[in-house]
């Protein structure tokens, strides 16, 4: 029986990763545990998957996440992207098993490909595209990137020799996740960029941009990216005898990406949606304001930034995403029923 950890369940991403593993046939040969901060959220899993353990507590408790990926076959984090404590953590029970045992474990991590983004602040957009397939091509991004120190530490490990790592860098990810572990409540099936924006030109009554929207970012749809993790796992845990293993460490970057859009094109699709819903006149979506910047995304002016990229080395496990940027851009009217049906506070914490 394979045993698995898995962090970030009652998020969008860790929701959805977990109901497509439970979809799979041999999902019962899993002894999955998963690492929970809310009691209530604990029982209500346990009464959904008789093969998920709750364990109570944070990602970022360095001697319980230590513990807990001691005595596992294979850590799925899909939490927090830059905390390296969770890291820490992580790494420190995998190097600890390994030193008992000899084996060593698989550490598939969550990063994002905001690790490819500049400072264009919507004001143009970028010809460099990334090749996750091109280890050189990677290995120049500074340090200082968003999401680069958890990365570095984690390849890192691999290089040390004593875990096998696997870094999984979805683009805008988009769509309403869907399955009980959302009806039910334990996980949000809500994305992050688009709300935030959603959120923002509603409060403002008019739909905005970063500067004039000419940056450019890849896409993928929730459930395709839960393929993707899918196709993974496969490739690394249920086929790793075969002779050609997928790449790992240095190799091991996976862009979960399609299509590309500009933050323009997303701006205008919530501008025809308000005019629908008869929260705005409708029209071209307008320049958010330095003081808007600072009310509504901390004065930070990422979602204005470039970030390019091919996943060459996803699809070459077999994945196969089909939905597209119309589709993205179609999906903004349920995006905003949801928003305002949820009635979140149009500040946003974290991009």
């Amino acid at each position: 029986m394979t045993k698995i950890l898995m962090t970030g369940v009652t998020g969008y991403i860790g929701g959805t990763i977990l109901t497509r593993f439970a979809q799979r046939s041999d999902f019962e040969t899993f002894d999955i545990r998963a690492i929970v901060r809310s009691s209530e959220k604990a029982e209500k899993l346990k009464s959904l998957f008789k093969n998920v353990t709750p364990i109570l507590g944070s990602h970022s408790d360095i001697p319980l996440i230590s513990q807990a990926a001691s005595e596992v076959d294979v850590v799925i984090a899909m939490a927090d992207c830059d905390d390296v404590d969770a890291a820490t953590g992580t790494l420190q029970g995998l190097r600890k098993r390994f030193e008992e045992t000899g084996k060593k474990s698989i550490f598939i991590n969550t990063s994002g490909t905001g690790v490819l983004s500049d400072n264009a602040a919507g004001m143009y957009p970028t010809d460099i595209i990334w090749d996750d397939a091109n280890p050189d091509q990677i290995a120049t991004l500074k340090p200082t990137q968003p999401h680069r120190p958890v990365d570095l530490k984690i390849v890192g490990a691999d290089a040390e020799g004593y875990v096998k790592t696997y870094i999984v860098l979805p683009a805008t990810i988009w769509g309403i996740s869907k399955g009980p572990l959302f009806t039910s409540g334990i996980s949000n099936k809500k994305s992050v960029q688009i709300p935030a924006l959603i959120r923002a030109s509603l409060d403002r009554g008019h739909a905005g941009m970063v500067g004039l929207g000419k940056n450019i970012w890849p896409n993928v749809e929730i459930h395709e990216l839960g393929d993707l993790y899918n196709h993974l796992f496969d490739a690394v845990v249920v086929s790793s005898s075969l002779p050609s293993t997928p790449g790992h460490g240095r190799e091991g970057y996976y862009f979960g990406a399609n299509e590309e859009h500009t933050l323009y094109q997303v701006g205008k699709s919530i501008s025809d949606v308000m005019l629908k819903m008869h929260k705005s006149n409708g029209g071209e979506p307008t320049t958010f304001t330095q003081e808007e910047i600072n009310k509504y995304f901390n004065g930070s002016s990422y979602l204005g930034s470039n970030s390019r990229c091919r996943p060459n080395r996803s699809k070459a496990l077999g994945w196969a995403p089909k939905k597209t940027t119309q589709d993205m851009l179609d999906s903004v009217y349920p995006e905003t029923e949801l928003v305002i049906e949820i009635g979140a506070p149009a500040v946003s914490e974290k991009l």
